[in-house]
């Protein structure tokens, strides 16, 4: 049972909702559990309004996490009900309150969640996005509402706490994103591939996660109609819900008549699927346009598999430094050189070992750590 007061209370998508940053939430909760801490994650009645949302589902398929307390209190766009999460807040008499904040939509209902508390419990954002990928004229405005309620402010990279720090004057801080402890083992590779129906010996690429413009999977498509890869025997799959026109890529690899080497795969993954994919892969491509940091990332480097991600200051950072894979430039005929190059088996193996000797700097008990240590000295 809980105690008579929360350490933390922790706002954002969890469980029955589904998701990157519902995973994150789930992970760092236990962490913090495991710091003694006493914790609730409180979630949405209502997310986005099915007008908006470009998907097939808000909703998980899986099992409810185990050992974690979560609240479905708060209906993000109807402000009639916001009254009444104040009130639920207040009778859970917490410490501090954690924002979890990736999109503007989220602005006006944080924001005055946040000016409603009392002045004795602390509020903290984690920032996963502040500039979001597809911009709008009202973004910064809404950023900079939300933000004047908040006694600080954390983020998963350096570059979205640069970002934060243009506009707000608080303690931010620069923290990194953590590999999830909850991902299902590494399977061995040929098991994996006959499970997925894919061909054994063939180099497969892996493009994972929700498809958006900002992506850049059509450079990627593009690239197995260049140099070297266009006579080569190397394969590329697509995996991950499509969050815009399918019809955009479905054209181009039918004009480029790339359909028996490139497979697109428009369905949302969960533990089982990326177990499959992240095993029976060779590589992880990430060609995006733009980007803050990426939950794809941990996921390669859990399953120990090489990068090749955009010449973009907030992919490449950790790639360089931890010698797990190459960046390229931003263009179809850059990528298939990068692709035929990190292909290379001693390349390959070397990015791979190196991932699984810098893994341990991105757990989340180290995250969980420094995190706590910022938000309590603030």
């Amino acid at each position: 049972m809980a105690k008579n007061h929360l350490d933390y209370l922790i706002i954002g998508p969890a469980y029955p909702f589904r998701g990157g940053i519902a995973d994150t939430q789930h992970e760092l909760a236990r962490a913090l559990q495991k710091r003694g801490k006493e914790i609730e994650l409180l979630t949405f009645t209502k997310l986005y309004p099915k007008v908006i949302f470009p998907g097939k589902t808000q909703l998980s398929d899986q099992n409810i996490p185990e050992r974690l307390t979560i609240t479905q209190q708060i209906h993000a766009y109807n402000p009639t009900k916001w009254i009444r999460t104040i009130r639920y807040i207040c009778s859970r008499a917490p410490k501090v309150v954690v924002f979890r904040y990736y999109t503007p939509f989220l602005a006006l209902c944080y924001a005055w969640i946040a000016r409603n508390l009392p002045n004795s419990i602390k509020k903290v954002a984690i920032v996963d996005n502040w500039i979001p990928h597809e911009t709008s004229w009202i973004d910064k405005k809404l950023n900079l509402l939300f933000s004047k309620y908040l006694d600080c402010m954390s983020t998963l990279s350096l570059f979205v706490a640069n970002q934060i720090k243009d506009n707000f004057d608080g303690p931010v801080w620069a923290g990194f994103h953590p590999i999830n402890n909850n991902l299902l083992p590494v399977l061995d590779q040929k098991q994996a591939r006959l499970k997925l129906n894919w061909e054994i010996d063939v180099p497969y690429v892996l493009f994972f996660g929700l498809i958006r413009k900002y992506k850049g999977l059509e450079l990627l498509i593009k690239a197995f109609n260049e140099a070297p890869l266009i006579d080569k025997n190397i394969k590329l799959y697509v995996a991950g819900e499509c969050y815009e026109d399918k019809n955009k890529y479905t054209e181009i690899v039918e004009k480029l008549n790339l359909g028996k080497r490139i497979i697109l795969d428009f369905n949302f993954k969960n533990k089982i699927d990326i177990q499959l994919l992240f095993s029976a892969c060779d590589i992880v491509a990430q060609t995006y346009h733009k980007a803050t940091q990426s939950g794809v990332t941990p996921i390669a480097y859990y399953y120990q598999k090489p990068l090749l991600v955009s010449d973009i200051e907030s992919l490449k950072s950790t790639i360089i430094t931890d010698h797990t894979g190459i960046t390229v430039k931003k263009d179809s005929k850059s990528i298939a050189e990068g692709i035929y190059k990190i292909l290379d088996k001693n390349n390959i193996n070397n990015y791979s070992e190196n991932m699984r000797k810098t893994s341990i700097k991105y757990n989340w008990s180290t995250f969980s750590e420094q995190w706590d240590s910022f938000v309590s000295e603030v």
